[in-house]
């Protein structure tokens, strides 16, 4: 089983079996972790045949390992790519491409949505390498094409479902406006969504980006992050990933091949449990307004309906109170642990206000949308009414309305 090539399996077969050769080495069921910094040759004649390009071989850790490469594979193999290419951290994942993919003089459209360190890396870092950029709100199609500079413009970055507020991008739209101008490339940020839920490039996208940390290690426990494509584009950022040494360590990719055998368990649990929550907090008289795009009065639910198969894992909501309620209600929880980050079988809880955003006024978090009583959920594994039943506890103490309801 090995990436595009892969019969149509199913998507929990791919997530337990998928990119896996049949036998391995001394015949393990699972993939060794091989532990080498370097390897060696025979002779000249190896030598020779590896740096011609008439045997494909390792070399030096850097630019490659088989650990990290039966990781790429099975990435490949469930978001239905040519290839794919790990990186140590979500990060160097679209650092290494956009240094890929541009150069002095060109231009990046940015949805103004994606991820903060993603605008960051690119408003304030490329930029000082005479790589321009513009930032269009989520969902303007209008914007977007009008955004385009012809002969400049070589990538569009989105993000899609966003954090914190769950803006599901059109992506078979921006492909299309894509498409329209020459050199223009779409890299979709699915880290949300997952290989599960959404399937970028089948919707016309070039590049997905991963942060491997979240839902594809779903433990809490490893930094990674992985780009999937064609074949030629991959090839080329990983030449560049060698150069910058922005690479995945062999114990990491263990973790992360074993936490994507269970990867559809365990998204299907989470998609259940957050749509469940998700519904409980809209009719709650404590909650202000719900962000999930399962919910019908999400901005975004019939275009994640149209192209996702699920709604995913996190649910943002905004305690009414402002921020000491919402920041009672995340100190009240028992279950979920007060973390940044997502994906992960605990589930997590933020307040935005106070964590990603603390070093930002009040009226700097309103200038950009964050605000004070927003509350972020990572739904976990554990059983839905626990989750429930602890929220509502919890919320009873964050504002003056005293609801019944069962104790943990």
């Amino acid at each position: 089983m090995a990436g595009a090539s892969d019969p149509p399996f199913a998507r929990g077969t791919r997530a337990a079996r998928g990119g896996e050769p049949r036998t391995r080495a001394d015949h393990a069921v699972t993939q060794p972790i091989v532990c080498t910094a370097t390897y060696s040759f025979s002779g000249r004649a190896e030598m020779e045949d590896h740096f011609e390009g008439r045997v494909e071989r390792l070399e030096y850790g850097r630019y490659g390992n088989p650990t990290v490469r039966a990781a790429e594979r099975k990435i490949a193999a469930l978001d239905g790519a040519e290839d794919a290419v790990l990186f140590g951290s979500g990060m160097a994942a679209v650092t290494t491409a956009l240094l890929a993919m541009t150069r002095s003089g060109q231009h990046v459209v940015l949805t103004n949505d994606c991820y903060r360190r993603t605008r960051q890396l690119v408003t304030s870092f490329l930029s000082r390498f005479g790589v321009e950029s513009t930032l269009v709100p989520p969902g303007d199609l209008a914007a977007l094409s009008a955004a385009l500079l012809p002969g400049k413009t070589r990538l569009i970055v989105t993000e899609s479902p966003t954090n914190p507020y769950l803006r599901v991008a059109d992506l078979p739209a921006c492909a299309n406006v894509a498409r329209r101008h020459p050199g223009v490339k779409l890299l979709v940020d699915s880290t949300f969504a997952t290989p599960i839920n959404q399937r970028p490039l089948e919707l016309g996208a070039d590049l997905v980006l991963h942060s491997g940390t979240k839902y594809l290690g779903g433990h809490n426990d490893l930094l990674a992050g992985s780009l999937s494509g064609k074949a030629d584009l991959v090839a080329a950022i990983r030449d560049l990933r060698g150069v910058l040494g922005t690479v995945l360590d062999p114990h990491s990719a263990y973790l992360l091949l074993r936490g994507m055998k269970t990867l559809e368990l365990r998204v299907l649990r989470q998609n259940a449990s957050a749509q469940r929550i998700a519904g409980w907090l809209a009719v709650h008289p404590l909650v202000e307004r719900v962000f999930y795009p399962g919910l019908p009065d999400h901005p975004d639910h019939a275009v994640a309906a149209a192209q996702m198969t699920g709604f995913g894992g996190v649910v943002s909501f905004v305690v009414k109170g402002g921020l000491d309620a919402a920041a009672r209600l995340v100190d009240g929880v028992r279950l979920p642990l007060i973390a940044p980050s997502l994906g992960g079988v605990e589930s997590l809880i933020e307040q935005p206000a106070l964590m990603s955003f603390y070093e930002l006024t009040t009226e700097e978090r309103r200038a950009i949308g964050i605000e004070e009583g927003l509350v972020r959920l990572s739904v976990g594994i554990e059983d839905a009414d626990d989750l429930i039943a602890d929220l509502e506890r919890a919320l009873s103490g964050a504002g003056e309305i005293e609801l019944p309801g069962k104790s943990l």
